[in-house]
């Protein structure tokens, strides 16, 4: 059981990162960071986006908790809302959701749904571009794994093109409970329990 004190001093940030923007508060040559959203001192990203990616990031000063959060020792799940290329079929949510060799590592059996378009969703500037001939459809992919581009990878493999990529729970927290717009954040300090993740 952990001591009270230690929720107390530790902080706790949930950020939605927007498109384009680099997980990172150091300078980058092209693109916004996260430096541009937020001046917390001393905390970091605990685990992290791709630049084309959107959606819930964690931030802590807590080094215990960042491991907690992003190590893949501690399986923590993370749910992905995923806009793709083409309409879905039984076949593609069977090779989804069964591991995957994706070269350079084969991936874990993970949660897949096809889902409609959650009404909740901001809409993302710019816009995907989208071929009018081409149906897009939606999935929820929830993993307990992070490799590098793994969700897209994943999607390709299955003939789906990912569009749109969207992070929108991590562990207990999510964006549909804690409604936030891009670039906007909260402290959760306070409400944090170490058995939320």
């Amino acid at each position: 059981m952990q001591n009270r004190s230690y929720h107390i001093e530790m902080k706790l940030i949930l950020l939605n990162k927007p498109y384009n923007v680099m997980c990172q508060f150091s300078a980058h040559a092209s693109r916004p960071t996260l430096a541009e959203l937020l001046s917390i001192p001393n905390i970091y990203p605990a685990g992290r986006l791709d630049a084309d990616s959107e959606g819930l990031i964690l931030l802590t000063d807590d080094g215990r908790l960042q491991n907690r959060i992003s190590h893949p020792d501690h399986k923590q799940a993370k749910t992905y809302l995923v806009q793709v290329e083409g309409s879905v079929t039984a076949e593609a949510l069977h090779t989804l959701r069964n591991p995957i060799d994706l070269g350079d590592f084969v991936t874990q059996a993970c949660e897949v749904k096809h889902i409609q378009e959650p009404g909740w969703i901001w809409k993302r500037t710019p816009p995907v571009r989208e071929r009018a001939l081409i149906p897009t459809s939606w999935l929820c992919i929830t993993l307990h794994e992070g490799k590098n581009r793994q969700v897209r990878r994943m999607t390709a493999s299955a003939g789906l093109p990912t569009l749109r990529l969207i992070r929108s729970a991590i562990g207990g927290f999510s964006l549909e409970s804690h409604p936030l717009l891009p670039g906007e954040w909260i402290d959760v300090s306070s409400q944090y329990r170490w058995g939320d993740l």
